[in-house]
């Protein structure tokens, strides 16, 4: 019985002996996780450049309707749909047999008053000859002369109904205002048409305009960027309809006056040379604009993470001690973030491991530079 006692007595002697030992070969597990090994990198400054679209209308340098400027039926057509046609082609005719008429009858009455105002002429020269005999009163005179104002009178009126008559006849035949391109005909051969009847629309699309909208606070960045580099804040790419790039860079020209009180935006326009004419008035698509940004502090995308809302990252201390800081961001580029506030240039900061870590929490940082990191990033 004695034996026995004194076996199970060695037994857990050896048991407890090798606990000891095994204990202090193996490090404690909660400091073996708290110093595990975590990339590790820092936020920097850089001078870079971003791009802002923006949806915008697209209206050809000139845009104008045709209307005739006098009743009657059309005649001939002397253009087609979509064709380019130059400054004092001739369009369109209207039958112009009546206006014909009507100048011939102009030019009559005009050849008329000037007889008589030749008659009146003579009959003043005549009484002043009277006169001067004393055959007749100087009442007489006074009544021959303002005869003779009254048909000077019908000769202005005659004259002015003549180059009326003129301009009639002239506007029966439609000619192109300006150089372009005629849009949509929507009467045919014989349609009777009245005066102010749109006939077809003309554009000058060689270069087009490109309205777009900005809202104050872009419009308050963009003045502050043309203060600094006032030529290239100017340039913009239009992306058109298709998500290909126009072949022309544009400037832009104007900004309105106010800012829309509905909206908070304000409305910029910019001129675009489009000798192809690809572009047609009414096209759509966006404008590219560029933003600058010196100096600033940028830091991976996947070194932040997100609370209701709220953007974060996990800073290092001295100590290589993890504290959780709420930061802000500026804009988003391709895999960075500019940040605003919370961070500036060296802060150690969390690469990866997010989710493996903790607030307070000490690591072993494994430090990776940001120029190895965005190098890497933009190869994906």
């Amino acid at each position: 019985m004695l034996f026995n006692h004194l076996i199970i007595v060695k037994i857990i002697s050896l048991i407890a002996c090798s606990i000891i030992l095994l204990s202090a070969c193996n490090p404690n597990k909660n400091q073996e996780n708290s110093e595990e090994t975590f990339p590790v990198t820092e936020a920097i400054k850089i001078d870079t450049f971003s791009y802002t679209e923006y949806v915008t209308e697209i209206h050809a340098l000139q845009n104008v309707e045709i209307r005739a400027r006098v009743k009657g039926y059309l005649e001939k057509f002397h253009i087609d749909e979509g064709v380019y046609v130059k400054e004092g082609q001739l369009l369109f005719s209207i039958n112009n047999k009546e206006y014909v008429e009507e100048l011939a009858k102009a030019k009559a009455i005009y050849k008329s008053a000037i007889a008589q105002v030749n008659a009146a002429e003579l009959e003043v020269k005549n009484v002043l000859q009277l006169a001067e005999k004393k055959i007749v009163s100087s009442t007489e005179i006074e009544i021959a002369k303002n005869k003779l104002e009254a048909q000077k009178a019908n000769l202005e009126e005659a004259l002015a109904h003549q180059a009326h008559a003129k301009l009639k006849l002239e506007n029966t035949e439609i000619r192109a205002p300006f150089n372009g391109i005629i849009n949509r005909i929507p009467h045919k051969i014989g349609s009777l048409i009245d005066e102010g009847t749109l006939l077809t629309s003309i554009s000058e699309n060689d270069e087009v305009y490109a309205y777009f909208d900005v809202s104050e606070k872009e419009y308050l960045n963009y003045a502050r960027n043309i203060k600094k580099d006032s030529i290239n804040s100017k340039v913009v790419t239009l992306i058109l309809a298709d998500g290909k790039e126009h072949n022309y860079k544009g400037i832009i020209e104007t900004i309105e006056g106010e800012i829309d009180e509905s909206t908070g935006n304000i409305a910029f326009r910019a001129r675009f040379k489009n000798p192809s004419k690809i572009i047609k008035h009414g096209a759509s698509g966006k404008i590219r604009l560029l933003k600058k940004y010196d100096d600033a502090i940028v830091i991976p995308q996947k070194s932040t993470f997100e609370i209701q809302d709220k953007l974060y990252a996990y800073v290092l201390d001295k100590n290589n001690k993890l504290e959780v800081r709420n930061i802000e961001t500026t804009y988003r580029l391709p895999h960075l973030f500019i940040i605003s506030k919370g961070l500036k240039k060296g802060d150690k900061i969390l690469f990866e491991g997010i989710q493996n870590v903790k607030n307070g929490m000490t690591i072993q940082p494994n430090f990776i530079s940001m120029k190895t990191i965005i190098s890497q990033l933009g190869k994906k």
